[in-house]
């Protein structure tokens, strides 16, 4: 009688543990193994588009016949003649007077300072030839424009003794001690450009009537000071920047071997020239003149000349349509990645984002566009992108969304247009770890919740801010980051029930979705209590399901779905690739004790994973089975009265079988885990016994993995409550290898030498003569005193850290079990008296 009574109380079920009160650290840690599962998946592969456009081929604008162009060609006639009307695009007010001329310069009186007619008769014809044909004229002297008022180019060029030009020095000296009171440092050459693309202040359009030089206008009591600035400008013209407009134009006449390069230094002296000067900008006054013979080299049509002529418009501050075209050409460049290094040994870049710092999308919007493509097309460079990201292009992109998330309403396709291009250099910035901080620090995460907010209907924007989110959510400071943006859970679900069909937009919400709760109880609480959330995932879980008729699925039931086009393999794949992140939200959320009994009674979600596991096979959909029985595993912890699962358990059981016998250990173990909990059921048991599956339950003893065996002992725990079951189970010699798996693998694992004690002690049972041999029974009392006695067991562990941990699991998950099953292997005393 006694024999029974210790019978009835050594025999229990395997039920994990959940949120027990006092927890200890190895209680919390053993929850990753004992309790539920958080499931694990790869981030959606994003293939790299090799033709570099604005829009690609799987753009929702392709087909759209007003979307930017990412091709056109650009010539010298596309661009205004400079100063020929403004660039803002506003109309000028009338004169009040109709000017007389031709009038001469009065010095005396400098308002009636008129414009001149051109001196030369070739001026005439200017307006009539072609771009081309000045550009040719080799030598020409009169292709320049004048640089003087009323002094001939031949003269000026051509001096006698009486005109011989004042040196460098002098010129520089004069203009230094001109108007601006005291001598001015000059900058760098290359870079004291890069700061003047925008001032402060100054008029963004063009100026028409400005006079030339040698024409002195007098306000109020400035005509001295602008008369000494006018001459000290005049002489740096004459002996330093025409000179070098005049060897442009020369070089450029000859074609020869080396021309590019020789027009590249030209181009880069000019540059430094006007720097040093302080002539940059719109403050030199034949800035016009500079712009034509720039504007003609662009004919040459060559990337690294063309480059600089870039560099050195934007220097100058062109507008308007000239604004326009200079991004174009930069942009046309770049499409291509052999210029790439152009990019590198360029300062361009600075002045691309001095653009998207200053100019306005209801004025530059365009231009804008081709800036950001271009910014778009170079991030895919890696060492480019290492560059953006010293320059700070993360901070313009930050300013640049703010002011493109409040433009009009009548500017808001070409904001929207804008946007796609800077989302997706985002997205290449991702992908640089130095990159997480700052977008952490600068907010970005939730600036671009504000984007899918105003933007909600452009797939392409919400298409590469998820590609964002997917990526950076790996990264725990940056999901932390996210969930603490107001909403954003709300807003992702308004996504996917929006753009349900897009396939690559509900993978990466869903994959981030399942990065998000994965081990987070707040994320899957507030997730889940989202409005519509489980209508949604729900819906998106059915719709794709049936998306396909792959090879792999039986013909359905009812109705016949509108008959389509056969989809490729690769969709089908797609489709799937959805549900694997889908089903492991699912699983995420269930793990919080407030949303798994609410899916566990939820029977279109049971309906759901059953179908799958009925409908796919382990050999062609394994990842997506894996995280079925995983979600099956951690529902199945909640075994309410209403509970829908509860009323499944040998429906699932025979479901899940086949991936018991695949050859996938992943679905193996995750079968046998799901086992685990199943065989709680006296119909489960009857069914595993009866199809022989406790033979592979014994056999995976044997694995040597410690997470496989846990998983079995939990099952064999279960079918050892039914006494006739442990004759089986001894039959296929589960005393045995247990005694020898907590042998080998039990100091190592505390909690798995629990549970193999466990499972001992169930077979066993009253009758230990029956289920050991001598030989097994002394080996396993061997064990039991060996690893009893404390210090013995924890003395071969050497990190500290680690030694306290297993210390705890030693206390609370072997100890009590281990004596327990040594007091019932030992002889009782009254049986010694007998």
């Amino acid at each position: 009688m006694a024999s029974i009574e210790r019978k009835h109380e050594t025999c229990s079920p395997f039920i994990p543990r959940r949120n027990s009160l006092g927890k200890t650290s190895a209680e919390i840690v053993s929850e990753v193994r004992q309790s539920l599962r958080v499931q694990s998946t790869q981030r959606p592969f994003t293939p790299r588009d090799g033709h570099r456009q604005l829009f690609g081929k799987s753009s929702a604008r392709a087909d759209r016949d007003n979307r930017p162009p990412s091709s056109f060609s650009l010539h010298a006639q596309n661009f205004d003649a400079p100063d020929s009307r403004p660039g803002s695009g506003t109309r000028l007010s009338p004169l009040d007077h109709k000017p007389k001329f031709p009038v001469p310069c009065n010095a005396e009186d400098p308002l009636k300072a008129y414009p001149k007619p051109p001196t030369d008769p070739l001026e005439l014809k200017r307006g009539l030839a072609g771009a081309r044909a000045r550009l040719l004229r080799a030598g020409s002297l009169t292709t320049l424009p004048p640089v003087e008022g009323h002094t001939d180019a031949k003269e000026r060029l051509n001096p006698g003794p009486e005109q011989k030009q004042p040196s460098v020095e002098r010129v520089t000296k004069t203009d230094h001690s001109g108007v601006r009171g005291g001598p001015r440092k000059p900058g760098p050459r290359r870079t004291a450009s890069e700061s003047r693309i925008k001032q402060p202040g100054d008029d963004s359009g063009v100026r028409p009537t400005e006079c030339r030089a040698g024409q002195r206008t007098e306000l109020g009591n400035g005509g001295d000071t602008t008369g000494a600035e006018e001459d000290a400008e005049s002489l740096m013209w004459n002996n330093m920047i025409a000179p070098l407009l005049q060897q442009l134009e020369s070089v450029a006449a000859e074609c020869s071997e080396g021309s590019v390069d020789r027009l590249c230094d030209l181009c880069d002296g000019l540059h430094g020239t006007l720097a040093e000067a302080d002539m940059l900008g719109r403050r030199c006054k034949r800035r016009s003149g500079i712009l034509r013979t720039l504007f003609r080299l662009i004919d040459l049509n060559s990337a690294q000349l063309n480059l600089h002529i870039a560099k050195l418009c934007l220097a100058l501050r062109v507008s308007g349509n000239n604004l326009l075209n200079i991004c174009k050409l930069i942009f046309q460049i770049s499409r291509s990645e052999s210029n790439d290094v152009l990019f590198q040994n360029n300062s361009i870049i600075d002045s691309l984002l001095g653009i998207l710092s200053n100019e306005d999308v209801s004025t530059s919007g365009e231009a804008l566009l081709y800036c950001v493509g271009t910014l778009k097309f170079l991030s895919g460079n890696s060492a480019i992108l290492r560059l953006l990201l010293d320059k700070n292009c993360m901070g313009v992109a930050q300013r640049l969304i703010q002011r493109l998330c409040t433009a009009e309403d009548t500017n808001f396709t070409t904001a929207g247009h804008i946007l796609v291009q800077l989302t997706a250099t985002l997205r290449n910035l991702a992908d640089h770890p130095d990159s997480r901080p700052l977008f952490i620090s600068l907010s970005m995460l939730s600036e671009l919740c504000l984007v899918l907010r105003h933007h909600c209907k452009d797939q392409d924007i919400c298409t590469n801010i998820s590609r964002i989110y997917s990526k950076l959510s790996s990264y725990s400071e940056c999901r932390l980051a996210l969930a603490q943006t107001p909403d954003c859970y709300q807003l992702f679900l308004e996504l996917l029930s929006k753009h349900h069909q897009k396939q690559d937009l509900v993978v990466r919400l869903l994959f981030t979705l399942g990065n998000l709760t994965a081990k987070s109880d707040e994320a899957r609480l507030q997730l889940f209590h989202c409005k519509g959330c489980t209508t949604t995932l729900l819906q998106l879980y059915d719709s794709y399901q049936r998306r396909d008729d792959s090879p792999h699925t039986p013909p359905r039931k009812g109705p016949s779905p509108p008959s389509r086009p056969p989809a490729p393999p690769v969709s089908v794949q797609d489709d799937e690739d959805v549900l694997v992140k889908l089903v492991r939200v699912l699983a995420n959320m269930c793990i919080h004790p407030a949303v798994g009994p609410a899916l566990a009674n939820n029977t279109t979600c049971i309906q759901l994973l059953m179908e799958t596991l009925e409908l796919r096979s382990v050999q062609e959909s394994e990842e997506l089975l894996v995280n079925v029985a995983a979600t099956i595993n951690n529902l199945s912890y909640y075994q309410g009265d209403s509970s829908v699962l509860r009323d499944s358990h040998l429906t699932i059981a025979k479901l899940t079988l086949k991936l018991m016998l695949s050859s996938s250990m992943d679905a193996v173990l995750e079968a046998t885990r799901a086992y685990g909990n199943l065989s709680q059921s006296k119909d489960v048991r009857d069914f595993i016994i009866q199809n022989k599956v406790h033979r592979f339950i014994v056999a995976l003893i044997d694995s040597k993995s410690t997470e496989m065996c846990f998983s079995a002992c939990g099952v064999l725990t279960n079918l050892a409550l039914d006494p006739p079951n442990r004759v089986s189970l001894s039959l296929e010699g589960a005393s045995s290898k247990l005694v020898y798996c907590l042998k080998d693998l039990g100091p190592g694992d505390w909690q798995l030498a629990g549970q193999l004690c466990q499972a001992l002690w169930n077979m066993i049972g009253g009758g230990a003569e029956k289920l050991l041999d001598i030989q097994e029974r002394d080996s396993l009392l061997e064990s039991l005193i060996t690893y009893l006695d404390k210090e013995e067991a924890l003395k071969w562990i050497e990190n500290e850290d680690m030694r306290d941990f297993h210390r705890a699991c030693w206390e609370l998950e072997f100890q009590p079990v281990a004596q327990k099953l040594m007091k019932t292997l030992q002889p009782q005393p009254e049986q010694q008296g007998h």
